[in-house]
């Protein structure tokens, strides 16, 4: 078995760094690098939109809550990003307006040098964490299934990644993107049927996990859900790995039906990984295979353990090959973005403002490899949780910059000050929040201030960070209006 899975896993491998050398050659400039050239249509958009978002923590994270506490809920992770998705159709024309190539770019542009520099440094340090979260889920499987070292798994998917990343940008990115985001939903639902077949039904699997296990809110409320998609909705306004894709798009019209398009992919694949989740538990309750061997690494590994244990070698080739895709798909998206916000927003606006497009593109290239080893080196140490640091680095990124990007879109009045002050105070209260908890729970209990609502927003820091951020916006354009009065973005040379 082991040798045709690893056949199939590394042919995909290879096809995708022969799509990244491939679109190396229609690389002439770094906005044919960073936006494709502009030129996506709904169906392209659409794919490298879904496959970029759908990544670790919705393929490997989800089916660990699948099989833990979450259950049938573990499905609202990738459903509420469909949700997002929707909403963001009525923004997706704006986005492409701008005609921007990142989004520090964006606050640059419509407010001035010094939002541009701070939204890039709140940018670039987020990206570095999402792209290790997937490096940590593709290495988890290359472990499995080659039965080698996780840390030595984890240089061979940095390599690989980076260098594909690397060679073409999001050309590159998004062609691999287009073939992975079908290997995401088909490998991941081929291993379904097989699944259940070894579990006698889904009415022995509904018979062997606890009650409440197919409750769609056993583990998440709608309170969550609601935080859940506020959270897409913020952070893939200003996530440069998602929001490029608007931006890359051919028209707004594109824009539109690409972002509805990856809606649909998104609702359709909620339900796969989870309920192959819920089959796992379901079958080491049965005893049909041990749970000794599903468990040894840590329930997040329980999938590819699975695999190995109850499905034809071609099934589990394609079901790592799917796997694989979710998290090469966000990673390397995540790197592009780090790169270009770094190439476009720092080098060439505060560094060497007369650098050719030629010289930005090679610093950008260099400037990915660099993040790529970084993240390469955080999933090397990694200890945590998928989800977790999924959500962390969402939230940190997205807190201050969403209402000045999107009020900057409509509202005259917004202004630089404005926007400063709420970059600051959103991220300041998110790595408050994150790190300080304790000492704040224990303040709000010695004040007698331990109310239900102010205990849930404790653990929602997006919720608290967007709040605050909205207000000190709004306070601020008040007091200090911009001059320009105007939506228009500057004129760069």
């Amino acid at each position: 078995m082991q040798n045709t899975v690893i056949l199939i896993v590394a042919g995909y491998m290879l096809l995708m760094l022969l799509i990244g050398w491939w679109s190396s050659t229609r690389i002439s400039s770094n906005e044919d690098f960073m936006v494709a050239g502009r030129r996506l249509g709904p169906l392209l958009m659409a794919g490298t939109l879904a496959a970029t978002e759908i990544g670790g923590g919705s393929s490997l994270g989800v089916v660990e809550k699948g099989f833990g506490a979450w259950g049938l809920s573990a499905s609202w992770y990738v459903t509420a990003m469909g949700i997002a998705f929707v909403i963001l159709t009525f923004l997706a024309h704006r986005f492409r307006a701008a005609e921007v190539k990142t989004v520090p770019e964006y606050f640059r542009r419509r407010y001035g040098p010094l939002s541009g520099a701070i939204t890039a440094i709140i940018m670039i340090l987020p990206l570095i964490g999402l792209t290790a979260a997937q490096f940590i889920a593709s290495s988890a499987v290359v472990s499995v299934m080659l039965g080698i070292d996780y840390k030595m798994a984890v240089l061979g998917v940095t390599v690989v990644v980076t260098v594909y990343a690397v060679m073409g940008g999001l050309w590159s990115v998004t062609l691999t993107d287009f073939v992975q985001v079908f290997l995401i939903v088909f490998g991941m639902a081929a291993a379904l049927p097989y699944a259940l077949d070894m579990a006698g039904g889904m009415g022995n699997v509904a018979a062997n996990v606890p009650e409440g296990t197919f409750d769609l809110f056993k583990g998440i409320g709608p309170y969550k859900i609601a935080a859940l998609v506020i959270m897409y909705v913020a952070s893939f306004t200003v996530g440069q790995e998602a929001v490029s894709r608007y931006y890359a798009a051919r028209d707004g019209r594109a824009a539109r039906q690409g972002s509805i398009i990856a809606a649909i992919v998104n609702f359709a694949y909620a339900f796969i990984p989870t309920l192959l989740g819920i089959i796992t538990l379901a079958l080491i309750n049965m005893n049909r295979i041990d749970s000794g061997l599903i468990l040894k690494e840590g329930p997040k590994y329980a999938l590819p353990h699975l695999a190995m244990a109850t499905m034809p070698a071609v099934i589990v080739g394609l079901l790592f090959a799917g796997i694989l895709s979710a998290t090469m798909s966000s990673a390397d998206s995540d790197l592009l973005g780090a790169g270009s916000i770094f190439g476009n927003d720092l080098y060439k606006t505060f560094i060497n403002p007369r650098a050719s497009s030629g010289r930005v593109l090679n610093v950008t290239r260099v400037t990915m490899v660099v993040i790529g080893l970084l993240a390469g080196a955080v999933a090397y140490f990694n200890v945590g949780n998928i989800i977790t640091l999924l959500m962390f680095s969402f939230t940190l990124r997205a807190a201050g910059s969403f209402f000045p990007y999107v009020f900057g879109l409509y509202w005259k009045r917004a202004s630089e000050a404005g926007a400063v002050a709420s970059l600051i105070a959103g991220s300041a209260v998110v790595l408050m929040m994150e790190h300080r908890k304790a000492l704040v729970l224990d303040f709000l209990a010695q004040k007698g201030l331990s109310h239900p609502v102010l205990l849930g927003l404790m653990d929602e820091p997006i919720l608290v960070g967007l709040l605050l951020s909205l207000v000190v916006f709004l306070l601020v354009c008040l007091i200090l209006p911009s001059r320009r009065n105007s939506t228009e973005l500057a004129i760069e040379e």
